[in-house]
């Protein structure tokens, strides 16, 4: 084990965390339809559901790419806990919308959250950063493990 670099480690903890995450939101899920007339769950709880179980195999991808990337291991951490900050970040603001019960849609403008207005700004900042983050930091992983195994 102490071979494996911080940010395999960090993607494998992380990859149980969404799978645990993804299982009680199942529950919450199960809850929800069960007590619905229409036999559904929100919108957001459905959502945070199938978002956590996807994020638990990515996670475990970027664990795998992270292990032969052959880049610095400051540099392969940063991509990993980037990714890993940005998927959590997702999971979260998908049960808080859940929760809260307050919209089916988090880009239908205004943009709410409970009784708060967000600015179009920040839901546009948030979504380039998550873009950014997600996108390159995966390339700098994938790229790097193919000039590993290469």
């Amino acid at each position: 084990m102490e071979s494996l670099s911080l940010a395999v480690r960090l993607a494998i903890i992380f990859s149980g965390i969404f799978l645990w995450v993804g299982m009680l939101t199942g529950v919450w899920k199960y809850w929800q339809i069960r007590a619905s007339a229409q036999a559904r769950a929100h919108y957001y709880v459905d959502i945070a559901h199938r978002s956590s179980l996807l994020y638990a195999p990515a996670s475990l991808i970027l664990a795998v790419l992270a292990y032969f990337c052959i880049w610095d291991a400051t540099v392969i951490l940063i991509c990993v806990i980037l990714n890993l900050v940005f998927f959590s970040f997702s999971i979260l603001s998908y049960i808080l919308h859940g929760l809260l019960k307050d919209t089916t849609n988090q880009f239908k403008q205004p943009h709410q959250i409970a009784a708060w207005t967000l600015p179009s700004w920040c839901m546009s900042l948030a979504m380039l950063l998550l873009i950014v983050a997600e996108l390159g930091g995966t390339s700098v992983l994938l790229l790097g493990a193919i000039y590993g195994l290469l």
